[in-house]
């Protein structure tokens, strides 16, 4: 997708949330605020956009969203389990309508077996309680992992949430 592209959708997404007079807030690992920096590079966005979390590390998942050391400890960073508590968490500490998480393995390293290099993991959760969960293998070097998983999580805020 082309940073062309990218506004597109990024504008699709604003559209729709200053029509509802929503706000949206993201926690981001694996992503390191691309998230909100595409949302944030429209302007007007103050609208429907307060405040994004980028939580690379576990500490800081638990300290700034109130995931579970636990959930952390059985379910590694970069699971279902986690992406829900990052959701959830952003969600409240934001005062939000709508939060979407990622939490995901971009590379060069990092990927097993079980998780290899381009294994993502989204979580959206929205102040009616409804929360979704759903992961993603995206292919390509670190930049194409990221970028795509930026893309993958406006879209489904747009297609699911909007």
């Amino acid at each position: 997708m082309s940073e062309e592209s990218l506004r597109k959708l990024s504008v699709a997404v604003g559209d729709k949330l200053k029509a509802g007079g929503r706000w949206i807030t993201a926690a981001e690992s694996c992503t390191g605020g691309g998230i909100a920096k595409a949302i944030t590079d429209i302007a007007g966005s103050s609208a429907y956009f307060d405040r994004g979390f980028v939580t690379y590390s576990n500490r800081a998942k638990h300290q700034l969203l109130g995931v579970s050391e636990s959930t952390l400890q059985v379910h590694g960073a970069v699971s279902e389990a986690v992406v829900r508590e990052m959701a959830q968490g952003a969600l409240h500490a934001a005062d939000a309508d709508i939060a979407l998480s990622v939490s995901g393995i971009a590379g060069p390293d990092g990927g097993s077996a079980a998780k290899p290099v381009g294994t993502v993991w989204f979580g959206f959760a929205e102040r009616s309680g409804r929360v979704l969960a759903c992961e993603r293998r995206f292919s390509g070097d670190r930049d194409a992992v990221r970028l795509q998983a930026t893309v993958f999580a406006l879209q489904t805020v747009l297609d699911e949430f909007l």
